[in-house]
């Protein structure tokens, strides 16, 4: 096919995800004269009520959406065979304008763990304050007040959260925190707090406040609907990108190749499944992986694609009382909607500023919850857990509307748990194939479930959860579809209910076919939590890293990737925190080589 050279930039961004934009933004206003390009699969996000409206969010992620990319994984006899699918961000500005905003930040320690110089938490929590304008508590020593992305609690106020901590801190027996997002609070129930601006109620994205307010800048350009293929070497110094109209957003579009030139840099930022993959286009991978694909090796770094790491979350619905204020009729396109849409336009607050999400705890279990956990989870909590009392097991919250798989719910109110695991020992991996019509395809393998650890807090966070929604004065039953299937006659069994049992009402007990049905509610269900992250790992090379502390590929030069691909270990937050992180870290590296003052 042609290939067309096109002009020539100082640096480009091969995708336009999260932390590109926050690498991009920062190093055109550092210095205006910088040329900066992003090449980006999606289409733009600028002003779309989809991107913007907060209530939307669930919309993305529609079987016909076209804003984020569906990922099949190779079916897994852990899921009873399931092929999970996991989505990506696909926009200009990525998950940040796709997600659920929930605003959580991993405990300081696990950027110390990652053992990589000049990413300690120390250098790291200034570049945390820098970049959010945190709308709660005046004077936090860890929170930021003056930065681009802001954070607050929502255009309105849910109820129903205030119930989920008054039995969290009376039958949970758990304290209550205004912020356990301080890089160090964990075990306590709080409000959740939210990636949306408390003034505007729009969603607080990375496109809209480090790329889009610079339109005046026409040094800095996004080129959306643009595919990248690989990057284009001079003896192993990138010098630029083949890229083509990507085939979903430009459907109609002249599909031949173009390629743009880079004098300064190249930053691959296309996320944990888009990275590595173009690295492997580009030469650069395992060399049997590459060999089977027909691709001339430029470097062999087999860390390529490997270390592929996420959260394990399950949905479980349940129905909520009539005065209960929800989000059903919103999402129904009730009468509700123009009046909350018109309160929102004028003054940015009702539910339209919602995502439904107001209250958590970051939970680890104490000696009580452990003897009642399975015991394949005990070496696990010796190893990892038991001596850091800053890092939690899971998140167990509750929501406004019934987030499980696919049902078909009668319309009323509902409400539903979420629980996710933040550290899970599984870990998978992400490769280019090509089928033998020459057609390229995506190996990937979730490694979900894989170690037998990783379902135990599940199993007991279904049983927990349980507990605390049925003691909720929202509480009017299970929707039974949503829940396990236990057996005929249990005391387990899913039904409608008049109102909350007594706070101090006995647990259920679940016989052992009660767990049994447990633990296939979770391997038919258990899904990603949109955390993906680890293939192309920030770690030394005989460690099967891709990129060292400066977000350099090993064996080549002028290339550097930036994004949630680098993490070496998992994090133990909603990923989006960290995205920016890495973006602001990356610019500071960026600008520090190029001799640019980045005060």
């Amino acid at each position: 096919m042609s290939q067309r050279i096109l002009s020539e930039f100082d640096i480009v961004f091969a995708g336009g995800g999260a932390t590109a934009c926050v690498v991009a933004g920062r190093l055109a206003a550092y210095d205006p004269s910088l040329r900066i390009l992003i090449l980006e699969a999606g289409q733009h996000t600028l002003n779309k009520p989809i991107h913007v409206q907060p209530y939307q969010y669930p919309l993305n992620q529609a079987p016909t959406s076209t804003t984020v990319t569906f990922h099949k994984g190779n079916p897994s006899p852990r899921l009873n065979g399931r092929a999970p699918i996991v989505p990506s961000g696909r926009c200009v500005g990525g998950a940040s304008c796709v997600n659920f905003m929930a605003y959580t930040r991993a405990p300081a320690s696990d950027f110390d763990d990652w053992g990589v110089d000049g990413w300690e938490s120390e250098n790291l929590i200034p570049l945390m304050k820098k970049l959010e304008t945190y709308g709660m508590q005046p004077n936090r020593p860890t929170h930021g007040y003056d930065g681009p992305i802001k954070v607050s609690s929502g255009g309105c106020k849910l109820g129903i959260a205030d119930e989920f901590i008054q039995v969290g801190t009376t039958y949970h027996k758990r304290q209550y925190a205004d912020d356990t997002d301080d890089l160090e609070t964990c075990n306590t129930y709080s409000p959740w707090r939210k990636y949306i601006d408390g003034t505007t109620g729009r969603r607080s994205d990375a496109a809209h406040h480090y790329v889009y307010n610079q339109a005046h800048n026409l040094n800095l350009q996004v080129w959306d609907g643009k595919r990248v293929k690989r990057i284009i070497f001079e003896d192993k110094r990138a010098v630029g990108v083949e890229f083509a109209s990507d085939p979903v957003s430009c459907p109609d579009a002249d599909q031949s190749s173009s390629i743009v030139r880079a004098s300064k840099l190249v930053v691959i930022s296309a996320g944990v499944f888009g990275s590595p993959t173009i690295l492997e286009r580009s030469g650069i991978g395992a060399e049997a992986i590459l060999k089977r694909c027909g691709i001339e090796q430029l470097v062999n770094l087999p860390g390529v694609g490997e270390n592929y790491q996420d959260h394990n979350l399950v949905f479980v619905p349940y129905l909520a009382a009539d005065e209960a204020v929800t989000m059903d009729a919103l999402w129904r396109g009730d009468s509700i909607l123009q009046e909350s849409l018109a309160e929102w336009n004028s003054s940015g607050k009702s539910l339209i500023a919602q995502n439904g999400l107001d209250a958590k705890i970051k939970w680890r279990p104490d000696d009580e919850e452990l003897k009642a956990m399975d015991p394949a989870f005990q070496p696990r909590w010796k190893e990892f857990f038991q001596d850091r009392p800053d890092k939690a097991v899971a998140i167990f919250s509750r929501h406004v509307q019934p987030l499980s798989r696919p049902l078909v719910l009668p319309p009323r109110k509902y409400m539903c748990t979420g629980y996710y695991t933040l550290y899970p020992v599984s870990v998978g991996s992400v490769h280019i194939h090509v089928t033998e019509d020459g057609k390229e395809e995506m190996d990937f393998t979730t490694g979900f479930l894989d170690d037998p650890s990783d379902i135990v807090p599940l199993d007991f966070g279904y049983k927990k959860t349980r507990e605390l929604l049925r003691r909720m004065a929202s509480y009017r039953g299970e929707v039974a579809a949503g829940h396990p299937d236990f057996p005929e006659g249990s005391a387990a069994a899913c039904r409608e209910a008049s109102g909350p049992v007594d706070l101090n009402a006995p647990d259920i007990v679940y016989t052992t076919e009660d767990d049994e049905a447990i633990d296939r509610f979770h391997r038919d269900i258990m899904q990603t939590t949109w955390h993906s992250l680890g293939t192309c790992a920030m770690k030394p090379e005989a460690d099967q890293g891709v990129v060292d502390a400066r977000l350099n590929v090993y064996g080549v030069s002028n290339l550097k990737v930036a994004d949630m691909s680098i993490s070496p270990l998992n994090v133990g937050t909603n990923t989006y925190s960290t995205a920016l992180l890495i973006g602001e870290r990356a610019a500071m590296i960026i600008a520090e080589e190029l001799g640019i003052n980045c005060i």
